[in-house]
């Protein structure tokens, strides 16, 4: 036997007493729990739409919260958990102390560690009385007997020693604190974007063993291999450093915010989210949000490399031309200008100028190419336009010729789109 084996198996049970001695079991806070009246019961509706909670502790037919979801990672399969007070496969046992262990340290009834597929990493930031309040909401839910399904992890990330070496790494406990320097208003957004909203889980971009890479809403690629979630740092992005409150407060409530001569949408992922979550938030909240993101530092979007090959770039844009005149002019113009319909309703967005076109990488766009989809149905906007997928239609090789197309037209400049790029990013209608 190698002498390395060797001394990975004599220090592994050394390694996994440290790891239990510096992230053991958190002791439960039995504060006494407040009354569930309906003012609290109300306060905790409110937080689970603010974090979206049914999204991922719903099955697809399944009874609201009742978990059971298979949410797919890079590291395995993860399913979620029941939230419905059942006694033997829910919440029925928990107390109040029990949950607020679960948010703010990341365990489960019996102590054990939950996977951070649960994002504890930011619901640690939630209050004490936010989760005592999101606790009283859910013990209101019809009870729901679904048992819990095991994660199907892969070896060795099934490992408690994996779990705790991660947590160690990455995971620190600790409450929001308002930053003194900064208007109630200002703290407000902070502790709903970077707590109940979790907003960095997905705009903090993930680094190779799944923990948030960026803080500072950087952006990433998604575990959940839902496309990217731009940075709110770059122009070229999602910033709203220049927007006006009333514009980002639009598009949070409705899915759609006017900005110059069309207006933009939230797609994919985010389209759900203001679907579920940010439409039924209350106004003043919303404005909260708009106010710490118009504040977030800004940095400059990354420079276009040289082309590689550009006279193969230059043939893959003029397959796109024609392909883009079959398929897409008719709904987005010919110039990408976009469609209107008479009374000035946008049908289909200008795509000349648009950040999703432009983003680096460009996995939002060839999924929208490859999947299609919807905007967000609110209430303003019940029945939003969509687009048809295309994956049936088009080869990998032609959608990166359309996406290249874009991407090198009206006076854009972005990085040409491979068809591996295609095979990488364009995703399934399972996902």
């Amino acid at each position: 036997m190698k002498r390395w084996l060797l001394a990975l198996l004599l220090l592994t049970p050394l390694l996994a007493g440290l790891t239990l001695w510096l992230d053991g079991e958190q002791p439960l806070q039995d504060a006494a729990a407040p009354s569930p009246t309906p003012e609290l019961i109300a306060r905790g509706r409110g937080l689970a739409l603010a974090g979206n909670c049914a999204a991922c502790h719903t099955a697809r037919g399944g009874e609201p919260y009742a978990g059971g979801r298979a949410i797919a990672t890079p590291f395995g399969t993860v399913y979620a958990g029941n939230l419905t007070p059942d006694a033997d496969t829910g919440l029925g046992r928990w107390t109040a102390a029990h949950f607020w262990r679960a948010l703010h340290h990341g365990q489960g009834f019996d102590g054990r560690r939950l996977v951070p597929a649960f994002p504890y990493t930011e619901f640690t930031r939630i209050t004490r009385a936010d989760s005592d309040a999101l606790f009283a909401w859910l013990r209101t839910l019809p009870a729901v007997r679904q048992a819990n399904r095991a994660h199907e992890l892969r070896w060795p990330y099934s490992t408690p020693l994996a779990l705790a070496g991660w947590r160690l790494a990455f995971f620190r406990a600790g409450e929001f604190q308002p930053d003194p320097a900064q208007t109630p208003e200002w703290n407000r957004g902070a502790y709903l974007v970077g707590g109940p909203g979790h907003c960095v889980a997905c705009h903090g971009g993930r680094n190779a063993l799944g923990a948030t890479a960026d803080a500072g809403f950087g952006g990433g690629l998604m575990p959940t291999r839902d496309g990217y979630a731009p940075a709110f740092t770059r122009a070229g992005e999602a910033s709203v450093a220049a927007w006006t409150e009333a514009d980002i407060v639009a598009l949070l409530k409705t899915g759609a915010s006017p900005r110059g001569r069309a207006d933009f949408r939230t797609t994919g992922p985010m389209a759900e989210v203001v679907m579920r979550s940010t439409q039924h938030w209350p106004e003043s909240d919303l404005r909260a949000v708009a106010v710490f993101l118009k504040s977030l530092p800004q940095q400059p979007d990354p420079v276009p490399e040289p082309l590689r090959e550009p006279a193969l770039v230059a043939q893959r844009v003029q397959q796109g031309s024609g392909l883009y005149a079959d398929h897409c002019a008719a709904c987005h113009g010919e110039a990408g200008e976009g469609g209107q319909l008479p009374d000035g309703t946008w049908a289909a967005p200008p795509l000349a100028g648009n950040r999703l076109v432009t983003q680096e990488p460009a996995a939002n766009l060839v999924r929208s190419i490859a999947l299609g989809g919807f905007g967000a149905a609110t209430e303003a906007r019940p029945r939003p336009f969509g687009m048809p997928p295309f994956a049936h239609v088009l080869s990998e090789e032609q959608m990166a010729a359309v996406a290249t197309y874009l991407r090198r037209s009206w006076g854009a400049q972005a990085s040409p789109v491979q068809p591996l790029d295609v095979a990488r990013w364009r995703g399934s209608n399972a996902d």
